[in-house]
């Protein structure tokens, strides 16, 4: 059943993509020295290259940084127009390792668990732990939901207890009802996933219908609640860290800046070479700028 498992997630990894994207991964794993590059996020699902198109680039060998990944921004120009990226990058042996749940990081396997295409990849070796590492994802998130949704329920229920979770216990602003818009635009993609996963893990589970009902022993559950407990009180803090990490090593970040502000208020941020090189001590500058831009604006 492991192999069904496997076999779902192989056919949701080559989805197919627009060629510029595909042509954007080839160009950021021969910059990095990757061995594959997952695409992901709403643009994989649209087909849009409008916005922000996102990026994990996976490379071989150790982790190099203590804190991953390294989030970099990066524009292109193209016969489609301006093309805007997020790039993720880190070592594929920590992203195989935080998938399979051997972290105490939650970002990995909530985020892919969720829908992504494998755009790159160096050799059948790198497909192949890919392919794993994703497939591992869907099990340590199966099983998280095991233990945090009801005693029975639909698979909708499970996911549904799960990305609360990990919302809450992450350090992001969502609108209240996020995990219904990741379950409603992604309908095809987790129907019939969790009871893949459950077997693939090694947990039984009864089905009545459309409900189903995990049989996990009392120490069982008790043992992935504590598991859970640890990730959820350490979630906002390895989360501020990266923050604090990308707020000196986020490349792009005044670029990145300055398009979102424009996006948001159709004011156009000029980019200096200072701005460029500090945009966090730019940044309360810039924004007092747009504000008064704004109340301008409004005064007319």
């Amino acid at each position: 059943m492991t192999r069904s498992l496997e076999a779902r997630i192989a056919t949701a990894l080559d989805t197919p993509v627009h060629p510029e994207v595909k042509a954007i991964a080839a160009r950021l794993a021969s910059e990095a020295g990757a061995c594959a590059v997952l695409f992901y996020g709403s643009n994989l699902r649209t087909g849009s290259l409008e916005g922000v198109l996102d990026f994990y680039v996976l490379l071989p060998g150790a982790q190099r940084e203590r804190i991953w990944p390294r989030v970099s921004y990066r524009e292109w120009e193209t016969a489609s127009g301006t093309l805007r990226a997020k790039i993720a990058t880190m070592a594929l042996e920590t992203f195989a390792r935080a998938a399979a749940g051997r972290s105490r990081d939650t970002t990995i396997w909530a985020r892919f668990v969720q829908p992504a295409g494998l755009v790159w990849v160096q050799s059948e070796a790198a497909r192949a732990a890919v392919l794993a590492a994703v497939a591992d994802a869907a099990k340590t998130a199966g099983r998280f939901a095991a233990a945090l949704g009801p005693p029975g329920g639909t698979a909708a229920d499970y996911w549904r207890a799960l990305f609360r979770a990990t919302y809450e216990a992450e350090f992001r602003v969502e609108k209240p009802g996020r995990e219904n818009d990741i379950l409603s635009v992604n309908a095809a993609h987790f129907d019939g996933l969790l009871p893949l996963a459950w077997t693939a893990d090694g947990l039984a589970f009864a089905r009545d219908g459309d409900v189903l009902r995990p049989n996990l022993p009392d120490a069982r559950r008790a043992q992935i609640l504590r598991a859970w407990r640890t990730r959820a009180r350490l979630g906002k803090p390895l989360n501020l860290l990266r923050l604090a990490k990308a707020s000196t090593t986020f490349d792009g970040a005044a670029a990145y800046a300055a398009w979102k502000i424009e996006r948001h208020t159709g004011i156009a941020v000029h980019l200096t070479p200072w701005r460029e090189k500090h945009p966090f001590l730019a940044a309360p500058g810039v924004l007092w700028r747009v504000w008064r831009a704004r109340s301008r604006a409004g005064q007319r």
